[in-house]
């Protein structure tokens, strides 16, 4: 149960000890069998606690006497507290996961969840850039970095933690310029670009290795604005932020040590902030890589393949978010629309 919120490490610690039990045996399932990442076993784990401790309210005291009733007495129970239908999706989920799980285990005499229909999501398109909007992103670390008789100042770098001080900042801009271009250039996750390696990058066939959800591995390739910016950052910039702590890692935090997810969507939202541009963060961008991608021409499987999705249906939805800017140039620019 290490790295749970305090809520539910309390609610864990409060279950009957066969209940905990079967809890941490489920966590070490997902994590050596399922090869889950920590971060979903740890929303699997902190759902399944809500609803064993939501059970033990009920007056359940043995894993077997989960039903389906109080499963669906659960859900309601988030619902009036006001959870947002994708939240009631993935909860019922997780205890289908969950219910499925204890039953090949012999925890439940029966699937209790296998009939727990999920809430319908509403999913909303998200939001992407403009192609002229995502140039103006990449250059803005360049802009940042102009001479202090620039007329150009807006466009300063973000202040986030791990700035180092005045007159030592060329490395740090050199970095963010590559995180930059490596995100919209690849579409690759926030977390796929922190855990790349130096040895991750095959600069003669311009492409990266990536490790992505459930330890799968794939190759994204990357573009000319990105091989340069790559270029630059490994003989310029990560030498002179490299230390002790470093290790492989090929983006660095100011420190010396392996780029933190956190810091890296603050440098994204702090950049298009300062270049007048939409509320964009690292997940915006692959939202926007992929649908340039498909706007100009590119088959839906490619981008299947680049994004590292298991399943064409969520790559879909970006054809998605094509068909309605179409329709929005069509609105602006026919006669008759």
């Amino acid at each position: 149960m290490s790295g749970e919120g305090r809520g539910t490490r309390a609610a864990h610690e409060g279950l009957p000890p066969a209940m905990r039990e079967s809890v941490d045996d489920f966590a070490d399932h997902l994590a050596r069998v399922r090869n889950r990442s920590a971060h979903t076993v740890r929303a699997y784990v902190t759902d399944v606690v809500s609803l064993l401790d939501h059970a033990v309210r009920m007056g359940c005291v043995d894993l077997a006497e989960l039903d389906l009733t109080v499963l669906r007495s659960w859900l309601a129970k988030q619902r009036t507290m006001g959870a947002a239908r994708t939240s009631l999706a993935r909860r019922a989920a997780s205890a289908r996961t969950f219910s499925a799980w204890a039953h090949r285990s012999g925890l439940l005499p029966a699937d209790v969840a296998a009939p727990l229909a999920s809430p319908k999501a509403h999913r909303e398109l998200p939001t992407v850039l403009r192609a002229d909007q995502a140039a103006a992103l990449m250059a803005a670390p360049g802009r940042a970095a102009a001479p202090p008789n620039a007329t150009d100042r807006t466009a300063a770098p973000p202040q986030a933690a791990d700035l180092p001080a005045a007159g030592q900042d060329e490395p740090v801009l050199l970095r963010d310029r590559v995180l930059l271009e490596l995100l919209y250039g690849t579409g690759i996750r926030i977390s796929e670009a922190c855990g790349l390696d130096v040895a991750d990058v095959d600069h003669g066939r311009r492409v990266v290795r990536v490790l992505g959800k459930g330890g799968r591995e794939r190759a994204v390739p990357y573009g000319v604005p990105a091989q340069r910016a790559l270029d630059v950052w490994l003989s310029r910039g990560r030498p002179a932020l490299a230390g002790p702590g470093s290790g492989s890692a090929l983006l660095l935090g100011a420190r010396g040590g392996r780029l933190n997810p956190t810091t890296a969507r603050r440098i994204v939202a702090g950049y298009a902030e300062r270049a007048g541009l939409p509320r964009t963060s690292p997940h915006g961008l692959r939202h926007s890589a992929a649908t340039h991608l498909l706007e100009g021409g590119a088959d839906l499987r490619a981008v299947q393949e680049l994004l590292g999705h298991s399943s064409l249906a969520s790559t879909q939805i970006y054809t998605h978010v094509s068909v309605e800017r179409l329709r929005a140039a069509y609105r602006q620019a026919h006669p008759r629309a």
